[in-house]
């Protein structure tokens, strides 16, 4: 099993080189770890990322990264999990680990009322075609690292500055807005819970 860290608030770039650390230094022996927290404002733009994506201006600094995706939000009120993980012993590949993640979202939101999806070319987790999670990882000799960001109870404003991973006028939602009144540290053990159980199902096993 993965060990799940919660992490608190932590500043964007010293996490992700943590990340990339851990990965470089990782063996066929290094356990999983899924990496809970928030982050201060930020924008983070994928290798892909197009700078027209972002279409306003803002202090909100802009980090280019190395993840899948485009331009994306983080902030206080948003839970992040990190996901580092060796799909060669999960046994299987980064499109079935992004519908693993993305079930645990949908399952979390599901225990609490709400009927979320996934959006056909969109990776993430909608609700009435809003995103409610952003979804982007990057994949080094089998192992992963980067995630999801789960909206929970944030100011959304800063959404309305970027195109949400590149779709010109997508919405976006929270889980406040749509009646889900658990606090921040509630939703993300749950969803350390779900992760866990998503990612550890055997391969071909129903989601």
């Amino acid at each position: 099993m993965a060990a799940v860290r919660s992490l608190g608030r932590l500043e964007y770039v010293p996490t992700w080189r943590a990340m990339q650390d851990f990965t470089a230094r990782r063996t066929a022996e290094t356990p999983d770890e899924i990496w809970l927290l928030e982050h201060p404002p930020v924008y983070t733009q994928g290798q892909a990322g197009k700078p027209e994506h972002l279409i306003a201006e803002t202090d909100i600094p802009v980090v280019p990264i190395d993840r899948g995706g485009q331009i994306t939000y983080h902030g206080p009120g948003q839970v992040v999990a990190y996901v580092l993980v060796d799909l060669r012993r999960r046994g299987y590949g980064i499109r079935e680990l992004v519908a693993r993640l993305e079930q645990a979202v949908i399952d979390l939101l599901a225990a609490q009322g709400v009927a979320a999806a996934r959006l056909a070319g969109a990776p993430g987790v909608y609700v009435a075609g809003a995103k409610i999670a952003a979804l982007g990882l990057r994949v080094k000799q089998g192992c992963t690292y980067h995630g999801l960001a789960l909206n929970v109870d944030m100011d959304l404003a800063p959404f309305a500055a970027i195109n949400p991973c590149g779709y010109a006028g997508m919405p976006v939602t929270q889980c406040r807005d749509l009646g889900v009144a658990l606090p921040l540290a509630q939703v993300e053990e749950a969803l350390g819970l779900a992760l866990l159980n998503t990612i550890h199902l055997p391969p071909g096993a129903s989601l």
